[in-house]
């Protein structure tokens, strides 16, 4: 199942890759990379999941994955574990496929006494 976290996100087209953080969260996911954001809704269904997410330019640079900005993907992925694996596809760019990986972070429990960015010492 996809879970609600911060994922890091790997994806590739013929015409490129790339690599950013996914937040999923209430249905919506959201993410950034150096020249692009992301942001849409989920739907999950057990091990399988759905998304729409549109694409906006934010910095210029390089050509995007697609070689186009400002798109609408649909995503169709399955999540085992803390790995999604998903393939992607836009109306915008017939026939670029786009696929994906996303894995979830686990951040570690903090020891007990332990506030963020500090460590218990012993005397």
């Amino acid at each position: 199942m996809l879970k609600d976290g911060t994922y890091a996100a790997w994806f590739k087209t013929p015409l490129g890759n790339g690599t950013g953080i996914a937040h999923v969260a209430d249905r919506k996911i959201w993410s950034r990379d150096s020249i692009m954001t992301y942001s849409g809704t989920c739907e999950v269904d057990g091990d399988r999941f759905t998304a729409i997410v549109t694409l906006k330019r934010h910095t210029e640079g390089h050509a995007t994955v697609f070689g186009a900005d400002d798109l609408t993907l649909r995503l169709d992925g399955t999540c085992l574990g803390k790995i999604a694996r998903y393939v992607g596809t836009s109306g915008q760019v017939p026939g670029v496929l786009l696929q994906g990986t996303l894995i979830l972070n686990e951040q570690q429990p903090r020891a007990r006494g332990e506030r963020a960015g500090t460590k218990i010492r012993p005397f």
